[in-house]
């Protein structure tokens, strides 16, 4: 995984960002869309897919396909 400040996430990226709820809580979801304004993640648990302003999203971490499958 790879720490992204701020740069632009598109559709089916997966994501891992801190919950409101508490700072030292994490939530991985997939990016269901992406504009300059707006993300639409889906938690995949069951639960209602929600939107967020992209400029809320300063920090999060992106899943990396080479990093998990161990490609240089």
């Amino acid at each position: 995984m790879t720490t992204m400040l701020m740069e632009q996430l598109r559709s089916g990226d997966v994501i891992e960002v801190k919950t409101v709820a508490s700072h030292d809580d994490v939530i991985t979801v997939l990016v269901l869309l992406a504009t300059d304004d707006f993300v639409i993640l889906d938690p995949c648990d069951d639960s209602t897919p929600f939107v967020v302003r992209a400029d809320e999203l300063i920090e999060y971490r992106k899943f990396d396909v080479a990093d998990v499958l161990g490609i240089s």
